[in-house]
């Protein structure tokens, strides 16, 4: 098969895929373009390309050189989500460098970029309800969303948009986008319990945790599992709201860590605003939200399976942090008590921690 007839194929598809998103928008206004994809039985990353000419512009892969060029964007609003939970920040991107494989973002929007896993992005322009949202959205080869940066109208620098968009445009501006699923991960069955637990008790930091579940080649909910009783315990897993209730009234500063396989975007601060609320009516979703100025946490209840308290020895003393999993025991949320390296964990914190309904 010659290229012009793979390039009239790839056109016909991107196009028939168009149509049906387009159909189903009728069909169902308001339909979230991830809950799109699904319906499709395409991506997300699919359903962005066929915007390619129109709503949409392809850029190309130079990561490091893009993400340093965010701060010139000004106040913007930046999401990451996972498959159960969703963390939106609003300021700027101050501090940002970048080496290797990853980046990493300081200030009032505050990440963590794994590039490894950054395989597209777009610049987007949409008409919702009314108003024109502009965003630059990275997808991951599997075609789900890494992060999206959306420009806030008369805050941000559209002018700063368009030297991105000149600069980083991609040559490839095809409505046609490939995915590849990711196979799944080979963890260890069998594991050194008395070696595994040692390790742990010999813990220095907190970053070094993920090193030793590396070592032991072990799924992170696996290892809590083992290490019940000297080091974790479970709680309810709709501890979410006791939890930040609690904190709000305390007026306790928190860290909340929500992550997918190329961002982990980070609060580091009180919480003031928590509703729950119930979406749909047959088999409604329940909703755990933080809702304040500047930060938003919206957390699908339904999808929490488990919920641990676990304690990390690090040299300022045990860290405490409370990790809820989904069904598929993939770790969709982690809170913490604010603090710094060289300073001891808050006595408040752990002491709200200690009054979360144990199982």
């Amino acid at each position: 098969m010659d290229n012009t007839v793979i390039e009239e194929k790839a056109a016909t598809n991107a196009s028939a895929l168009a149509k049906a998103w387009e159909g189903l928008q009728q069909a169902k206004p308001g339909i979230r373009i991830r809950e799109g994809a699904r319906e499709l039985g395409t991506t997300e990353a699919a359903l962005v390309a066929t915007m390619v000419g129109t709503q949409a512009i392809r850029l190309n892969n130079n990561w490091h050189a893009l993400v340093k060029r965010l701060p010139e964007l000004g106040h913007v609003m930046s999401l990451t989500r996972n498959n159960s939970c969703i963390l939106e920040h609003k300021g700027s991107f101050e501090q940002v460098s970048a080496s290797g494989g990853v980046g990493t973002v300081i200030g009032p929007i505050e990440t963590r970029m794994f590039f490894f896993n950054w395989h597209v992005a777009f610049l987007v322009e949409q008409e919702k309800s009314g108003r024109k949202l502009t965003s630059l959205q990275v997808f991951d080869k599997a075609g789900d969303a890494i992060t999206k940066i959306y420009l806030q109208e008369g805050k941000s620098s559209y002018e700063a948009l368009a030297g991105i968009e000149e600069d980083f445009r991609s040559e490839d501006q095809s409505q046609e986008q490939d995915t590849t699923p990711y196979p799944p991960k080979n963890f260890a069955t069998e594991v050194d319990v008395e070696s595994l637990l040692y390790d742990w008790s010999e813990l220095q930091d907190t970053h070094h945790f993920h090193s030793m579940l590396q070592k032991y080649e072990l799924q992170r909910h696996h290892a809590l599992q083992l290490a019940k009783g000297p080091f974790t315990y479970e709680v309810d897993p709709a501890c979410s709201k006791t939890l930040l209730e609690a904190a709000s009234a305390a007026k306790i500063p928190i860290m909340i860590f929500v992550g997918n396989r190329g961002n982990i975007q980070i609060h580091q601060d009180k919480v003031r605003t928590i509703r729950v609320l119930e979406r749909g009516h047959a088999g409604a979703e329940t909703w755990v939200n933080v809702l304040d100025p500047h930060f938003n946490m919206h957390l699908l209840q339904d999808t929490i399976a488990s919920a641990w308290v676990v304690l990390k020895p690090t040299r300022d003393g045990l860290v405490t942090s409370v990790e809820l999993f989904d069904h598929h025991q993939e770790l969709v949320v982690s809170y913490f008590g604010l603090r710094k390296p060289g300073q001891p964990e808050m006595e408040e914190w752990k002491n709200l921690v200690k009054q979360l309904p144990k199982l």
